[in-house]
């Protein structure tokens, strides 16, 4: 059963001739025959009396008739559903974040994004980078926003770059100065990340490359509880510019710059299966905002011509 022949069926019910139907069909009487006797074929019964003045339902024809043109709204609507899809302004979007990117980055995005398109379903999921990966290759999330990884399987778009930074009890010694060598950090209280941390790799890196072993007085495995542990007065850390943004400009929190070193940087990249096709729909709106707000290797720029960094956004989302 094909939906030309459906179409045909309630065309010729609808008229009550095959002529007129061809016409409104735009093809020809032959092709209108064809399709009708082919879809009785289908169907095993009669479904019209020709006669000298036209087609008339059979009784198998009009118990038959409701049903076609529910398949044929159907469709119908099923088209007018992909078109605004297509646009972005309904279906469903699921999104897997890693926690500084679902926590001080994800929510300015999807404010954009809610804004310019209310009618799409938004799911976010979070998790380490190394899950929302797998999420992303299950097909459970559609977009991964996560550090840089590379798998077969997938494609890495930049977003931004995620730097650490030194930070220190707003009444530091560290605070008050400018730059800070990294012997230093050595006999300090330092705040660590445990070593399930992404964060501690980059931190470790950064020692090892200075010969210097850190003597850690405290491993914690999230940002929030190392920024509070910070605040008490409890040691100092690195952690991403994004995270403190807030307390950095209410005084909560101090910095420092490290001396001799070049920003300590990941790259956060959004993540697709390879197989997954041009971005369509919900898909490619997320995509676009995601990468207008946040300046890309996509060259998107900001209002002064210059790519916008997450910082930025943070303290000017809209």
């Amino acid at each position: 059963m094909q939906l030309a022949q459906l179409e045909a069926f309630t065309a010729v019910a609808r008229t009550g001739t095959i002529s007129q139907a061809a016409v409104e069909l735009f093809v020809t009487q032959p092709a209108v025959t064809a399709r009708i006797q082919n879809l009785e074929r289908d169907l095993d019964t009669a479904l019209f009396v020709r006669g000298r003045h036209g087609a008339r339902l059979t009784d198998a024809g009009r118990a038959f008739l409701p049903f076609a043109r529910r398949a044929l709204d159907a469709v119908a609507d099923g088209r007018l559903l992909l078109a605004e899809v297509e646009r972005g302004a309904t279906g469903q979007l699921a999104i897997g974040a890693a926690p500084a990117v679902s926590t001080y980055v994800l929510p300015a995005v999807l404010e954009r994004f809610r804004a310019q398109y209310p009618g799409v379903q938004l799911i976010v999921r979070t998790g380490h980078s190394e899950e929302i990966l797998e999420m992303v290759l299950r097909e459970q999330v559609q977009i991964g926003l996560v550090r840089d990884v590379s798998h077969p399987d997938i494609e890495a778009t930049p977003l931004y770059d995620d730097e650490l930074i030194l930070v220190t009890p707003p009444r530091h010694p560290f605070a008050s100065r400018y730059e800070v060598r990294v012997e230093e950090l050595v006999d300090a209280e330092l705040v660590m990340f445990d070593r399930n941390s992404s964060y501690h790799e980059l931190t470790s890196a950064l020692f090892r490359s200075f010969g210097v072993v850190p003597r850690a007085q405290m491993e914690l495995d999230n940002i929030d509880a190392a920024k509070k542990m910070v605040q008490q007065g409890l040691g100092v850390t690195l952690l991403p510019r994004i995270a403190v943004a807030d307390e950095l400009a209410a005084g909560l929190l101090g910095t420092a710059r490290i001396a001799d070193i070049q920003p300590l940087t990941r790259s956060v990249v959004s993540i697709r299966r390879s197989d997954a096709g041009l971005p369509s729909g919900p898909v490619a709106a997320f995509l676009t905002i995601a990468h207008h707000l946040l300046g890309t290797a996509d060259g998107a720029e900001g209002a002064a011509g210059a790519p916008l960094d997450a910082f930025e956004l943070l303290a000017n989302p809209s």
